[in-house]
């Protein structure tokens, strides 16, 4: 059996899916039962367990063959490095107690700095804590998330300009959260391996130029890039409600993509390329908010 964190989320939804249509025994991990009605009738378990309760997720645990967890964001949160590290705490608690023979966990490129990469340090110290108290542990690394990108969807609907504050030329790595979840499925279903370190990005890499004019394309019109420099994300995202604390964070972060700071580990790490390309996210985008 195995236990999904997530699974009312993107990545976990995923990959609990992509386990059932394969004929897994598959355990969604919710804190709110009633959020796990349509997994119950497409033949998954239910265990009610909050991702910051190591006692009741280690009594999830001990019962499965594998687990895939992840640090959910919480951008509420007044210490956002704080919240996460006592989520990976809990979890990595919880792994040991359990003895779960795999765990597959959700981290970004960039998760081998200490510094300098925001609310990404936040899976460093995850890694670090879960990769001493798991037996077999595999971290996906995921590239920026095409995902990101649907928020701004509605106003370049509306006025054809679609915002960024990352460098409008630069390509970076980007990645689905289809193929996300489709490779931490494959890697939970594999034998165990010790720890590995997979870097994950989509089919080739991407400009956000390259992100205004595939959505020009699927909009059938055309929609002009618009850049603003990082520190506008203080003021933007504090105007939003969150904490001026977490919205520093965020600037930290696309000053760390911009630089190149934020990206591959290279060495020790293995790199894949999922299928999903950015035309492909932004039809599904735009058609879930039809």
């Amino acid at each position: 059996m195995y236990v999904i964190a997530g699974a009312t989320g993107n990545t976990g939804r995923v990959v609990a899916s992509t386990l059932l249509e394969e004929g897994k025994s598959v355990t969604v991990l919710v804190r709110d039962a009633e959020k796990a009605e349509a997994w119950r009738k497409k033949g998954a378990g239910v265990a009610v367990a909050a991702l910051n309760d190591a006692k009741a997720l280690g009594a999830v645990l001990a019962k499965a063959e594998g687990a895939y967890l992840l640090v959910p964001p919480n951008y509420a949160a007044q210490d956002l490095l704080a919240t996460n590290s006592h989520v990976a705490d809990a979890l990595a608690e919880a792994v040991k107690a359990s003895g779960v023979g795999k765990v597959v966990f959700l981290s970004s490129i960039g998760a081998q700095h200490e510094g300098g990469t925001g609310p990404i340090r936040g899976l460093h110290h995850a890694e670090t804590v879960i990769s001493a108290a798991a037996k077999n542990v595999t971290f996906v690394r995921a590239a920026y998330f095409l995902q990101n990108w649907g928020p701004n969807f509605a106003g370049a609907r509306a006025d054809g300009v679609l915002h960024s504050l990352l460098t409008a030329e630069r390509k970076i790595p980007m990645v689905s959260v289809v193929d996300i979840g489709k490779c931490a499925a494959r890697y939970l279903a594999e034998p165990a391996n010790g720890r590995r370190v997979v870097e994950l990005a989509g089919p080739e890499d991407y400009s956000p130029r390259d992100i205004a004019a595939a959505l020009g394309a699927a909009l059938g019109k055309a929609v002009k890039l618009e850049t603003h420099p990082v520190e506008a994300a203080v003021p933007t995202l504090a105007g939003m409600g969150i904490p001026e604390s977490t919205a520093r964070l965020f600037a930290e972060m696309l000053g760390g993509i911009n630089s190149g700071h934020v990206d591959y580990e290279g060495a020790g790490a293995k790199f894949e390329r999922g299928s999903v390309t950015a035309a492909e996210a932004i039809r599904e985008m735009l058609g879930q908010q039809a």
